[in-house]
C-alpha cells in the first residue's frame, strides 16, 4: 500500500487535491474489480485541522503534518491562489518549515521508498523547501520564472505537463494534475489499469511527458488582429489544403506582405511554420488514435512520409513511429 499524502494549506486550488484523488481512488477501483488488492491509501493533511480552497469550499478535519513517513509514502504538494503563492501566510510558511525540517531529509535520503509530487505552483512550494535541487521540474506556465528564481540549480522544463525525474514528479498544473497521477498510475498498476481510470474520468487523451502543456493549435494566437485569425482559422480547419502565403492572404483577406508582417508582429512565427505546426499536431493525433504513419502524413497534408518525418524532427524528439508506439 502507497500512502498518497495530499497537502493542503489554506487558499489550495481545489482541482489540483481533488482531480489526483480521484484517479487514485478510481485506480483502487479497477484493482479491486480484478480481484485484487487496493494500492493507494488517500490521506490529506495540512498546517491547520480545516483550509479553505481557492473557490471558498473549506475542507475540514486534515490530520496534522506527520514527522515521519511509517511507510512509502508520495506526498503530494497542491498549488494556491496567485496571492498567497507571491507571499506565503503564515500558514503556509509553517508548511514549508515543515518540508525543509521533517520532509526533506526522508525524501532525499538515498534508496528513499517515498516520492515528492506537485501538481501547478505546488512545485513553488516545494522550490522555497529546497526540494528541487539540480532536479528537472516544471510548474503552470505563468509561474517558470518564478520556479527559476526560487530553485536556481534546477532545470526548469517549459511547455510540457509533467515531467518525471527519479523520485520527483511535477505537473503543469490544474488538469494535468491528472494525467500525472495516470502515468503513475500506468507504471505501478499498468497501462490497462490506467487506461480504465481513464475512461471513467471521461479524459479525452492520456497525456505523456512528451507532450505539450500549451496546444499547438492554440499557441501563436494571443493576439486580437481579426486578418490573422482568419488565416489561422483557415489552416486549422483544414491543415491538409495546399497552402501557400497567397493563399493564406486571400483567406486573411490581406495581401501577401502584408500578412507576413502580421505574422512577424503578432504570432513571431512565420506562415509556412505555423502551417507546418499545425500538421504536426494533427499528425500527432491521428497517431495517437492508431493511424498508420502514411495515413497520418496524408490527414495532415504531409506530400510523404519522409516530409512528415523531416518536419517532425525540426519541431519534436523522437520520429512519428516511436509516438505512435508510445501510445
Amino acid at each position: 500500500m502507497i500512502d498518497v499524502l495530499i497537502v493542503v494549506p489554506p487558499r489550495s486550488l481545489l482541482l489540483d487535491v481533488a482531480g489526483p484523488a480521484e484517479a487514485f481512488r478510481l485506480a483502487n477501483q479497477q484493482l479491486e474489480r480484478q480481484s485484487g488488492p487496493a494500492r493507494f491509501r488517500l490521506r490529506f493533511a495540512g498546517p491547520l485541522p480545516e483550509a479553505t480552497t481557492s473557490v471558498g469550499l473549506p475542507l475540514a478535519q486534515l490530520e496534522p503534518l506527520p514527522t515521519t513517513l511509517k511507510q512509502p509514502t508520495w506526498l503530494l504538494l497542491v498549488g494556491q491562489s496567485s496571492d498567497t503563492l507571491r507571499t506565503p501566510d503564515a500558514a503556509s510558511r509553517a508548511t514549508i518549515a515543515w518540508l525543509q525540517r521533517h520532509m526533506r531529509p526522508q525524501l532525499t535520503a538515498p534508496d528513499t521508498p517515498h516520492r515528492l509530487l506537485t501538481v501547478c505552483a505546488g512545485t513553488l512550494m516545494a522550490a522555497r523547501a529546497g526540494l528541487l535541487d539540480r532536479q528537472r521540474c516544471t510548474t503552470h506556465h505563468d509561474y517558470l520564472d518564478m520556479l527559476r528564481t526560487l530553485a536556481p540549480a534546477a532545470e526548469v522544463v517549459e511547455n510540457r505537463v509533467f515531467v518525471v525525474e527519479g523520485r520527483v514528479a511535477s505537473s503543469a498544473g490544474v488538469t494535468a494534475g491528472i494525467d500525472l497521477a495516470l502515468h503513475l498510475i500506468a507504471d505501478e498498476c499498468g497501462d490497462p489499469v490506467a487506461s480504465a481510470v481513464a475512461k471513467t474520468m471521461v479524459v479525452y487523451l492520456r497525456r505523456t511527458p512528451q507532450d505539450p502543456e500549451l496546444s499547438p493549435l492554440l499557441a501563436h494566437r494571443h493576439h486580437l488582429h481579426p486578418a490573422l485569425h482568419r488565416a489561422q482559422d483557415a489552416v486549422c480547419e483544414r491543415p491538409e489544403a495546399e497552402w501557400t502565403l497567397e493563399s493564406l492572404a486571400d483567406a486573411a483577406h490581406v495581401t501577401s506582405r502584408h500578412l507576413l508582417r502580421l505574422f512577424a508582429e503578432h504570432a513571431m512565427v512565420s506562415p509556412m511554420v505555423y502551417v507546418e505546426k499545425i500538421r504536426l499536431e494533427r499528425a500527432r493525433q491521428a497517431l495517437q488514435r492508431g493511424a498508420s504513419v502514411t495515413r497520418a502524413a496524408e490527414a495532415a497534408g504531409f506530400s510523404s512520409d519522409l516530409q512528415l518525418r523531416r518536419a517532425w524532427g525540426r519541431h519534436f524528439s523522437g520520429t512519428p513511429r516511436s509516438a505512435r508506439a508510445s501510445h
